[in-house]
């Protein structure tokens, strides 16, 4: 494994270590206790990871929707081409 391997998984073993400690910091606030914390802890952190997991390409795309529509401006020197 090369260096930047080995320091993007640390990364994504903290970040994931990060929603694991918060989901259980919430759900104990909640009042779930015992076993119960353990699958609300589960069930809170992979649905955080699905959510990101879909944000993060429709933001690219919303991204990419918005520059396409501005980029007729930057480009003066270009003339559209219409289809008859």
């Amino acid at each position: 494994m090369s260096k930047h391997t080995k320091i993007l998984a640390m990364l994504s073993v903290v970040l994931l270590f990060s929603f694991v400690i918060v989901s259980l910091g919430i759900a104990y606030a909640g009042g779930v206790r015992g076993l119960g914390l353990v699958g609300i802890c589960f069930f809170l952190t992979f649905g955080l990871l699905l959510v990101l997991a879909q944000l993060i390409p429709a933001g690219i795309l919303l991204y990419c929707m918005i520059a396409t529509g501005f980029s007729s401006f930057l480009r003066r020197g270009e003339v559209p081409v219409h289809v008859s």
